[in-house]
């Protein structure tokens, strides 16, 4: 009969893993190990029945029985005949060969002696009345042979086994013995230093086959795909010695190749219909190529994902060949690799599966780990110009918060500030109302235009059609369409915390993210976003930074397209004229960048809408506020007062002593437009010019000049152009260091004078020789008596 069974196909083959074929191997030699086990020990058995056989085999009866009948003859010759014997005594005699025993019966009579008796003995009776012998000498091995049986039972036969023979079947039971049972054995005992030699080798060996087998991947991936199944089947590395460092290169090694090999584009799986067409050899071959990437690119991952998952839940694997303190290692670079294959392939198959892998493990407890795939996602962002990608993790991490309940790490949410999202589609009502580019139809054209009018209007459209292909207004609308699903989940993530999680730890990223997303919000939600947050400054519950990233996102809403509504923002303004002292020195010192991006937003972009009593009352309180910050916060804040200056007229009212006004100023009034900040004066200033940083004190004499655009007292371009914030980073001292460094001044030398007496008075140079020439008297001195007269006196 015919084998149906087929070869296995080459795609069969490489859709099975190298998992599934070693345990196929395995299972196969566990079968043959376990037959021959178990022949073993039916030989075993075997010869011990046999021993046991021989032990309780009686003599042949034949011959025992020939030797007795001759001795009896023999004796018998000597004794007396039967007929000299009584007939009493022979009639015993008669009656006692009636009832021999086996030992005298006849082998061949058709009836065994003492049957009931027989069948009614039990097997271990019988065992326990065989003889015990003592083995002093070796047992010789026999051969079990074909039995006879006659009428009275079975009969074994045996032969010895010969001398040459035996020998070579205990060496083969000792080997056989051996092999099965090698892990009792012990091994060779080595010395530290040959166990590290020997390490050393194997590792050795491995990276050159790692190393082999990817740059023969890279040279031809069409050709040597079977290569990078053997290379991923190392990461079942099972030598305890080197599998924790060799299943890490083999990662790594596996995680660079994929980066090198994979394809620009998606491989989509094939129909049935384009499986079953004919095509080219290449065609086939790159097909064969494609499927195979991709099979061992899942299967990679799906390594990688077990490698994690074992490392969360402390599973120790059945073979023990990685301890479970070497999971961390493990589970860290195979986090490495995904987050590599994030960035790296972002248009590639599975890309949504490894982002459900990585966002989780942003909220990981091990910061490690949280890190690294922070640092992915925001890699990410930046680089994600269509915003596929960062649509599908934005997507996750919603679910992912709000499936915790708010109790995540604020690092999950402070991602967001890194999405590359600029313009979205927000009036929709303009472009619904503004008529769009149609093409005329065939029967229009037939109906309206004439022949040679149809062959203008074709050649028209053709060439508008290349024109908007060239300017790719396509992408731009799937890019703006996907830009605007992305912000509204983040929108929508921010205002769940805002409503349930006021109190969370995750608003201040929140209030963040709002600040500086809030020129894209509707403006439907603007007067309720003001309110709440309003009424969470109001509240007292929030931290200094946080209160300033409220009243940043205000003034953002309101600069964008909050112009059109009618709201006065007076309550933030006070708010953050209130609280301006609260900055100094110390750990607040990095709040100052957040306030001088809430003053640039509050007056210079909205410098129609802000009174001149607000703009000198805030003027005068920053520059009493420049003189307790650091000197990078004291340039920031200097460059913002410039602005001021520049931007509000009158101004210069501060700059006057002489000027008179109605009221006293009251610097301890909170409310701004009622301090009367006009009657006062920035004598700061001048103290701010005799600062020991330099660029303080160049501001500090450009402000008491009048903040002159041109001029002697005018600022360098390099200052004049730049930022207020710009500044604060440029001359920041997180060094510790100054910054900019104070120049090294050497040491004058002192002049020495050879005649020190030529700049002294010629009399006083007189009395001072008397002095030095005259005697000096030592009379000894009497505190007693001194002391003595003092006190009567």
């Amino acid at each position: 009969r015919k084998n149906k069974k087929r070869v296995p196909s080459f795609r069969k083959l490489l859709r099975t893993s190298k998992i599934k074929l070693d345990n196929k191997l395995k299972n196969k030699q566990y079968k043959q190990q376990s037959a021959a086990r178990k022949y073993r020990k039916e030989q075993k058995k075997l010869r011990e029945a046999v021993r046991d056989a021989i032990a309780r085999k009686p003599f042949p009866l034949e011959e025992s029985k020939k030797k007795k009948v001759d001795e009896k003859h023999e004796e018998d010759e000597d004794a007396l005949p039967l007929d000299m014997m009584d007939e009493d005594d022979l009639k015993l005699m008669e009656d006692l060969a009636r009832k021999a025993s086996f030992l005298t019966r006849d082998l061949s009579s058709n009836e065994p002696v003492h049957v009931k008796k027989r069948k009614r003995e039990s097997v271990i009776e019988k065992y326990e009345k065989v003889p015990r012998h003592m083995q002093t000498e070796p047992e010789k091995e026999l051969i079990h042979l074909l039995p006879i049986k006659d009428k009275s039972g079975i009969i074994p036969q045996t032969m010895e086994k010969p001398a040459l023979n035996t020998a070579q079947d205990e060496e083969e039971d000792e080997e056989m013995e051996e092999a099965e049972d090698f892990h009792e054995e012990a091994l060779p005992v080595l010395t530290a230093e040959e166990m590290a030699a020997q390490r050393r080798q194997k590792l050795q060996e491995r990276k050159m086959h790692i190393a082999a087998l990817a740059s023969a991947i890279l040279s031809e991936p069409d050709n040597n795909i079977k290569k990078l199944k053997e290379l991923r089947a190392m990461l079942m590395e099972q030598d305890p010695n080197v599998a924790v460092i060799v299943r890490k290169l083999v990662m790594v090694s596996l995680m660079e190749v994929f980066k090198d090999i994979v394809p620009s584009y998606k491989i989509r799986p094939l129909t049935e219909a384009e499986k079953a067409t004919k095509v080219k050899k290449e065609t086939q071959k790159l097909r064969e190529f494609e499927e195979g990437l991709v099979s061992q690119y899942k299967f990679y991952l799906e390594n990688l994902e077990q490698t994690i998952k074992d490392w969360k839940q402390r599973k120790l694997k059945k073979s023990n060949v990685i301890s479970l303190k070497a999971y961390k290692g493990l589970a860290e670079i195979a986090v490495k690799c995904l987050c590599e294959l994030l960035v790296a392939l972002p248009h590639f198959n599975f890309h949504n599966n490894i982002i459900v892998l990585i966002v989780p493990l942003m909220n990981d407890a091990s910061k490690k780990i949280s890190g690294l795939c922070c640092e992915a996602v925001k890699k990410l962002f930046k680089q994600d110009k269509l915003g596929y990608a960062s649509l599908g993790v934005v997507k996750v991490i919603s679910g992912l918060v709000r499936g915790r309940n708010y109790d995540v790490r604020p690092e999950v949410l402070k991602v967001f500030l890194h999405l590359r999202i600029k313009e979205v589609e927000l009036q929709k009502d303009s472009e619904d109302i503004a008529p769009k580019k149609k093409f005329m139809t065939y029967k229009e054209k037939r109906k309206n235009l004439s022949r040679m009018q149809r062959k203008w209007k074709k050649a028209e459209e053709k060439l508008e059609r290349e024109l908007l292909e060239a300017e790719a207004s396509e992408s731009k609308e799937k890019k703006l369409k996907l830009h605007t699903e992305t912000l509204n989940i983040v929108f929508v993530t921010y205002f769940r915390i805002l409503k349930k999680a006021q109190k969370s730890p995750l608003l201040p990223a929140v209030l963040e993210g709002l600040a500086k997303f809030a020129h894209l919000i509707n403006v439907e939600f603007f007067d309720d976003l003001l309110i709440v947050l309003h009424s969470l400054i109001a509240s007292g519950g929030l931290s200094y930074r946080e209160s300033l990233h409220c009243i940043l996102s205000a003034f953002y809403i309101l600069s964008g397209q909050g112009d059109v509504l009618n709201i006065d923002p007076m309550k933030f303004y006070t708010h953050l004229y209130r609280t301006l002292f609260s900055l100094h020195a110390g750990r607040t010192n990095d709040d100052i960048e957040i306030v001088l991006q809430c003053l640039d937003v509050m007056f210079a972009k909205r410098r129609k809408q802000v009174s001149q009593q607000r703009a000198l009352a805030f003027l005068k309180r920053l520059s009493t506020l420049a003189l307790h910050v650091l000197p990078n916060s004291s340039v920031g804040v200097l460059a913002t007062n410039r602005v001021l200056m520049q931007t509000f007229p009158r101004m210069d009212l501060l700059l006057d002593n002489e000027s008179q006004g109605s009221g006293v100023y009251l610097p301890e009034l909170d409310e701004p437009e009622h301090c009367n900040a006009q009657n006062t004066a920035l004598w700061e200033l001048h103290l701010l010019q005799r600062h020991y940083h330099p660029i303080v004190q160049k501001f500090a004499a450009h402000l008491i000049a009048g903040a002159p655009t041109e001029g002697s007292g005018a600022l360098s371009l390099d200052l004049s152009q730049r930022h207020a914030t710009e500044l604060f980073e440029e001359y920041s001292m997180r060094g510790m260091t100054f910054n900019p460094p104070v120049a090294s001044v050497t040491p004058r030398k002192k002049d020495t004078f050879s005649q020190m007496d030529s700049f002294i008075d010629e009399e006083l140079n007189k009395q001072l020789q008397q002095h030095i020439s005259a005697t000096v008297v030592h009379k000894p001195l009497d505190f007693a008596k001194h002391w003595k007269e003092a006190s009567f006196s």
